[in-house]
């Protein structure tokens, strides 16, 4: 009798610690919702759960998100549950597809899932095969029909029983889905789903995003990327023309880790396209302060960092064809012209506001190590001297026999060449060479 309660005793212990983890995918389905998902599936293993429970609402959205969630999804260790609250579009459908269960709520549909680009026209048909591929695949891993997975993405697809033709394609509501076999019950709660399966006793874990995860999918953004890539450059080139170190170029330096970092995260850079940047950046610092005039590493370095940043608008992904490339030919381009345009203002305005000016000493210098008095920087324009060091932009020039800091107009001056000064803009003594 005591071996009898000891083991009910045991059961019911063992009944008691179940542990279901829940997760929502809902919005639409970004590169940021990867990380998330990913997560889930490791923590869920590592606790050794019952099952996880991803509660599935969207219409869709980016082909490799969904991808990369998918595979996530399938080679997990632990059961997985699609519960499709309302609706699991395009490719919320093939995620739905990769769990082994599909539970969908009372007017819930499923289907609709041709790969279609921003404007909402159809992609070519390399995307369509792949995708047919790719839901085939997935419903038949799962014991799916794969003839209506693939109807969900070609309508040229037909599937008899459906009282289907070649004009549309399929998007199942919960009562079909569940007669044909691509779902297997309608339940209206997540506590209806776990005692459909037997996880009734089971404590519910609730997994949500965290702050890394919320802001790694907001920097990902396209305007919020574009941004970092303008503030980043725009840091860089006023460190280059100012001397010293300095805020610009620090909040430029953390810009550009942030779009790199994202984007490795995200599998949208890679370790290569970090050091192409890195690269670079050495080359074009290399022809400004170490080389005179502008040439083969100046060049070399602006395109190397044009190409990182481009490779880092793009995707890992299997499937890159024209759309892909344009659209981020284009976000890059308004960046960089963006970029261009607020450099030209600023070297034009900047110098000139009371802002600047006030942080400007530019009526007196006093006599020490070398420099003398000056009436005014303003004084200055109009009047010759020599470059005392290079100028590569900036650097030392002597005037009326004082030392002042002056910069050129890009342009390398070798020491001791003749110098005039162009305009003064601040505290920027704006020199050419005579």
């Amino acid at each position: 009798m005591k071996k009898i309660l000891l083991l009910v005793l045991i059961l019911i212990s063992s009944i008691s610690a179940q542990k279901v983890y829940y997760g929502d995918i809902e919005g639409d389905i970004d590169l940021g919702l990867a990380p998330y998902v990913k997560r889930i599936v490791e923590e869920a293993e590592q606790n050794t759960a019952d099952a996880i429970i991803f509660r599935i609402n969207t219409f869709g959205g980016r082909v490799d998100a969904a991808t990369q969630i998918k595979d996530a999804i399938l080679n997990s260790k632990v059961r997985t549950i699609a519960f499709i609250d309302k609706r699991a579009i395009s490719a919320g459908a093939l995620i739905a597809l990769s769990c082994e269960k599909i539970v969908m709520t009372p007017g819930a549909s499923m289907g609709a899932t041709t790969v279609v680009d921003q404007s909402g026209q159809k992609q070519s048909e390399k995307y369509q095969s792949y995708m047919r591929s790719e839901m085939r695949a997935t419903a038949e891993k799962n014991g799916r029909r794969t003839d209506i997975a693939q109807g969900m993405v070609d309508e040229t697809i037909v599937v008899p029983d459906l009282q289907d033709d070649s004009t549309k394609l399929i998007t199942l509501t919960a009562e079909e889905a569940l007669k044909f076999g691509m779902a297997d019950t309608i339940l209206s709660s997540v506590e209806e789903v776990k005692e459909a399966f037997g996880y009734k006793n089971a404590s519910l874990i609730r997994v949500e995003s965290n702050w890394a995860e919320d802001f790694i999918r907001f920097l990902s953004h396209p305007i919020i990327s574009s941004l970092l890539i303008m503030i980043g450059l725009i840091g860089l080139y006023t460190e280059i023309k100012t001397p010293g170190w300095g805020m610009p170029g620090t909040i430029g330096v953390i810009s550009l880790a942030l779009f790199f970092g994202s984007g490795y995260i995200l599998e949208l850079a890679s370790a290569l396209e970090i050091i192409l940047f890195i690269v670079g950046l050495i080359l074009l610092l290399i022809e400004i302060f170490m080389v005179p005039g502008f040439g083969v590493f100046g060049v070399s370095g602006i395109a190397l960092m044009i190409v990182s940043l481009f490779l880092g608008l793009i995707s890992d992904f299997p499937l890159i064809d024209w759309d892909i490339i344009s659209v981020a030919i284009i976000q890059l381009a308004l960046t960089l012209l963006s970029t261009l345009v607020i450099m030209a203002l600023m070297l034009k305005y900047l110098p000139k506001t009371s802002v600047v000016t006030k942080l400007v000493l530019d009526k007196k210098v006093e006599q020490k190590s070398g420099y003398g008095t000056l009436p005014s920087l303003k004084d200055l324009v109009g009047r010759e001297g020599i470059a005392y060091t290079d100028l590569r932009p900036s650097g030392t020039a002597l005037i009326d026999g004082k030392r002042v800091d002056v910069i050129s107009e890009g342009d390398y001056i070798q020491r001791d060449s003749p110098i005039i000064v162009k305009a003064v803009e601040g505290l920027k003594v704006i020199v050419e060479r005579k």
